[in-house]
């Protein structure tokens, strides 16, 4: 009899230590996954690249008249770049960007008041951005996108998108804007 007590006392005790060992490494776990999360993009080198693009522009385009707007700033705790865009031709817009630490990537999301919309991928480095994305033409063919956007000055950014339907071999201009900062 004091045998099973003394057995039922240690499984007890054995359950009691596997339990708060069980509890410590979830509260681990959960701190763990709550300081990644709550690491703030502010400090995210690779997320603060296109930060040279941050500003209010003219938006002027080689070879035509008139000129366009475009708004670009930060949002959610400066995890999302967003341009907001009026090119002065009744096409307006909003384009997102964010960094992705876990694949390493830009992923992007233009958005235009013409139902337009485009997804992108891409790498960032300091003073160039290159984005990719397929999109599809009005008969349904796979149409390939590529957009940059370089910083040339401080004060001037140029952003080019071009496609491509024959799956790269050739490329054509499709938006050219010479941006040059408002002053202040």
């Amino acid at each position: 009899m004091m045998r099973t007590s003394v057995c039922g006392s240690a499984a007890r005790r054995l359950k009691r230590v596997l339990c708060l060992v069980a509890i410590a490494g979830a509260s681990w776990l959960s701190a763990a996954f709550a300081a990644d999360a709550s690491a703030p993009c502010s400090t995210n080198i690779e997320g603060r690249q296109l930060d040279y693009w941050l500003g209010d522009w003219i938006v002027t385009y080689p070879g035509a008249s008139g000129s366009g707007t475009s708004r670009v700033y930060l949002s959610l705790e400066q995890c999302l770049l967003v341009e907001s865009w009026d090119s002065g031709t009744g096409f307006s817009g909003e384009n997102v960007f964010a960094y992705n630490p876990e694949d390493r990537l830009w992923h992007g999301l233009y958005a235009d008041n013409h139902a337009h919309v485009h997804v992108f991928e891409g790498r960032v480095k300091p003073g160039s951005a290159e984005f990719d994305g397929r999109s599809h033409d009005p008969k349904g063919a796979v149409v390939l996108n590529r957009l940059t956007v370089v910083r040339l000055t401080p004060n001037k950014v140029e952003q080019t998108w071009e496609k491509s339907a024959d799956n790269g071999a050739t490329w054509k201009v499709e938006f050219r804007g010479d941006y040059s900062r408002k002053s202040p």
